[in-house]
């Protein structure tokens, strides 16, 4: 339990902070982002992060396409998003401060680098005068510090090169936001230790540093205030930071356990799925077998083949992967072995905005294979979420005998959240037995009530059958190229899938279940829906949420929910996918409000979209 102490004399309690950090792709705004938001986990704070990541490799330091962001909200309440607008920005150079400055609300605090704004560093990003200095900043709170001079001074006496000490100077900036937030440094320290433990003159330079930016706060006289935001009341339990691919990858390790059955991960590296093959590499301890594949066609090859062995295959990717992946995934279908294939959606077509996010790959996953395959396809809304649907994707593997497309995307997969950890003991049992009797054993015969065919592994006596991309004939499995059968053979695909209905929870709506407008997203879209309903319905509005998991099926109650609503608003980072499905399957008019900007929605445009909708009904009905 937390123990809530008073804020210090002279400190302002708030309710919510939102906070950016950005700097050239160099400067360790990643490392400085994380390590303030694990010092907020460790206090208690609900949060709520988002790393924005520049797209190109080696951008030209001081250069707008190298600029690198993170952005974090900590909060005494539940919070679902890691706020629309920082409160306050960190700018460590010109090209940080031009590419970032028209996000931070008016009157928020600016603390800038004032080293780095340089005549050259001013110039690369077109700036005709400082901005520090020409009044161009006036509807901000201007906090100029110089960073490099004081940091620089820090690691006096110590054996580093000039680069190593300016590498250091990102945490100057998060020795100094600790001081304004009234956070330890001691977990940070901690941690430089353990990091740099055979490296102790730079763990000494990042400590000197971080002791540095913190003593600047409490020494000058530039800020007029501290400020605190109290722990969270969260339910109790165990939690600990993390994010949505370290999440994915623990929920597949939880997976093999709760099926008792070896994982296999085929991958090939692609942004922003790589995460989730580095984490599952740690875990050989638990049995888990990584192969990075020479490339997308043979990773997921690889996982087919360690299903049809009896392992819980698994590829992951990124859209380009998906789409290469495609004739194999189609196989999988053909055969019927449970595959589980996770897509980290990022920008596109084609290579796109890899490390932006997108919603773009459900159609792709719905129809992008030739012919008539259906699969399964589920979707996390939150970071912590995909926990809990990547054990859900095997459940329906495994039952079903089916791959699964596990749908996440570029801000569930880095940002973070606090995670509630699991009593192993309320975990679903998923395992299914393989087909070891000889009698009665064809094949193509199905679960009466899944349609499921059996899984017989190779080298089991008597139970040798044939396997491939030919149609197999109804039951018995040989090949068949009987017009008939295929028909009959298509058609119990289509209906296995289908009837994955009946065993997923109903679509659950947040308000009232009948209303003037309906709120229906997917994914990622979450965290900003839910918080816009949150204010409308504050203010009175009849407005409801709902939130799909599972794509394909969708809920048995899908159509029923919305119905119940007088007009069906849907948000997406994409042109209209699930909108198009809703359309086509129910026949209602859905309203699309699309972007795709490689950014996720904030609050604050999901709330006015769906206010022009409300008026336009009050006016409809006059």
């Amino acid at each position: 339990m937390t123990t809530v102490k008073e804020p210090p004399a002279g400190t302002r309690q708030l309710e919510r902070v939102t906070i950016r950090f950005a700097g050239d792709s160099g400067d360790g705004m990643q490392l400085t982002g994380s390590q303030f938001t694990r010092t907020a986990a460790v206090f208690g704070n609900d949060i709520s992060t988002y790393p924005d990541f520049p797209a190109e490799i080696r951008a030209p330091a001081g250069s707008l396409p190298g600029v690198s962001g993170f952005q974090l909200s900590f909060a005494s309440t539940r919070i679902h998003t890691p706020g629309d607008q920082p409160d306050v920005l960190v700018a460590m150079n010109p090209a940080a401060l031009k590419s970032n400055l028209g996000d931070l609300l008016p009157g928020g605090a600016l603390v800038v680098n004032e080293d780095a704004f340089t005549p050259v560093n001013l110039n690369k990003v077109g700036y005709a005068s400082n901005p520090l200095t020409d009044g161009s900043l006036s509807a901000y709170n201007l906090f100029t510090v110089p960073i490099s001079t004081l940091n620089a001074r820090a690691s006096e006496g110590l054996e580093l090169t000039n680069k190593q000490i300016d590498l250091t100077k990102n945490f100057f900036a998060l020795g100094l936001m600790f001081w304004l937030y009234d956070r330890s440094m001691e977990p940070t320290i901690r941690w430089i230790d353990e990091k740099f433990s055979k490296r102790p003159v730079i763990a000494e330079g990042n400590k000197r540093a971080l002791r540095a930016g913190y003593n600047f706060g409490e020494t000058t006289e530039i800020f007029h205030e501290r400020y605190v935001v109290p722990p969270a009341r969260l339910a109790p339990g165990r939690y600990r930071n993390i994010t949505g691919n370290e999440a994915t990858a623990l929920g597949f390790v939880a997976a093999s356990q709760l099926a008792e059955r070896t994982l296999f991960y085929g991958s090939y590296p692609i942004t922003p799925a790589s995460d989730i093959l580095h984490s599952l590499a740690a875990y050989k301890n638990f049995g888990v077998k990584t192969y990075q594949a020479e490339d997308e066609i043979a990773a997921i090859g690889a996982a087919i083949g360690a299903s049809y062995g009896g392992a819980l295959g698994i590829t992951g990717t990124s859209g380009p992967g998906l789409a290469l992946k495609s004739e194999a995934l189609g196989l999988a279908v053909m055969v019927e072995l449970p595959l589980v294939v996770i897509d980290v959606q990022r920008g596109g077509p084609s290579t796109g905005l890899p490390t932006k996010t997108e919603q773009g790959d459900l159609l792709q996953s719905m129809f992008g294979r030739n012919s008539d395959s259906p699969v399964a396809i589920i979707a996390p809304a939150t970071p912590a979420e995909c926990f809990d649907m990547a054990i859900e994707a095997w459940r329906i593997a495994l039952k079903y005998m089916t791959p699964v497309v596990f749908l996440s995307d570029a801000f569930l997969a880095n940002g973070a959240e606090p995670w509630a950890i699991p009593d192993p003991g309320d975990l679903p049992h998923i395992a299914v037995p393989n087909r070891t009797e000889k009698e009665g054993f064809y094949p193509y015969s199905r679960d009466p009530v899944t349609l499921a065919r059996p899984w017989a592994v190779p080298g089991t006596p008597g139970l040798e059958h044939r396997i491939g991309g030919l149609e197999k004939s109804d039951v018995i499995g040989n090949v068949s190229y009987d017009p008939d059968n295929h028909h009959r053979m298509t058609v119990l695909r289509q209906d296995k899938i289908a009837g994955i209905a009946r065993d997923i929870p109903p679509l659950d709506v947040f308000g009232a279940p009948e209303g003037d407008l309906l709120i229906l997203g997917w994914g990622s879209t979450y965290g900003a829906i839910r918080s816009a309903v949150e204010r409308l319905r504050e203010r009175g509005l009849a407005v409801s949420h709902a939130h799909l998991r599972h794509l394909n099926p969708l809920p048995a109650n899908t159509e029923t929910v919305l119905r119940s609503f007088g007009r069906v608003l849907v948000p997406e980072l994409n042109l209209g996918h699930l909108l198009m499905l809703i359309r086509a399957r129910y026949l209602i008019d859905a309203i699309g409000y699309n972007r795709v900007r490689g950014k996720p929605f904030r609050i604050a445009e999901i709330e006015v979209e769906a206010e022009r909708i409300l008026e336009a009904m009050k006016v409809a009905a006059r």
